[in-house]
């Protein structure tokens, strides 16, 4: 009965507050993403197993190193402003500010919403944009934003997660009309929705 739900997103088997249920959904979407597979067997006793499964490739080891990594470079974009990254993973929030400081934006990080809660509060009025994922601990990416936006009206906020926007907005977690970008994100797609975001904000 547990098998049959693994891959789906908010399913957990762990105490309330203690997980999320989007690890594994995040798995299988990234999978799926590059025209993978992936396959679960479990037996009683022995253990579960986990087998992804991707397309070959016709090309050999050697030709992929030699032709060095095709990595996507974000445009500049930014005059400066300044962005508050919501990240609790250390590798994404440490890859997303990467992507937005070579962009051109000053990029003020927080590991959680409490925390990124106290930053803004600090730096009243200095913030342009909160940059956060959606399931945190202790405080999640959409209390956050509703929270800094009642104290701010108008604060452009994007918001990150590991599955799509459609299966978050159907669970509840967000508004339709949240803006929202898909992990795992280029670096374009940040620039492109971060500046457009903006933009827009300065129009208003």
């Amino acid at each position: 009965d547990v098998m049959a739900r693994v891959f789906e997103p908010f399913f957990t088997t762990k105490e309330v507050g203690k997980g999320t249920g989007l690890g594994l959904a995040t798995v299988f979407g990234i999978v799926k993403q590059h025209d993978g597979f992936v396959d679960v067997t479990s037996e009683v006793g022995r253990g579960t197993t986990f087998t992804i499964l991707f397309p070959a490739s016709m090309q050999t080891v050697e030709a992929i190193m030699a032709s060095g990594p095709d990595l996507p470079v974000a445009p500049r974009g930014g005059s400066g402003e300044t962005i508050l990254l919501v990240e609790d993973e250390d590798i994404v929030r440490s890859l997303s500010r990467q992507i937005l400081e070579s962009c051109g934006y000053t990029v003020i990080e927080a590991t959680n919403g409490v925390k990124a809660l106290e930053i803004f509060e600090r730096l009243a009025g200095k913030i342009d944009l909160l940059f956060s994922d959606v399931v945190m601990p202790e405080m999640g990416g959409r209390e956050l934003a509703e929270t800094l936006i009642a104290k701010s009206p108008g604060l452009p906020v994007l918001l990150a997660s590991g599955y799509t926007d459609d299966a978050i907005v159907r669970h509840g977690v967000l508004d339709a009309n949240t803006n929202f970008i898909q992990k795992p994100f280029t670096p374009e797609d940040i620039s492109r929705k971060v500046r457009e975001m903006l933009d827009a904000a300065k129009v208003r």
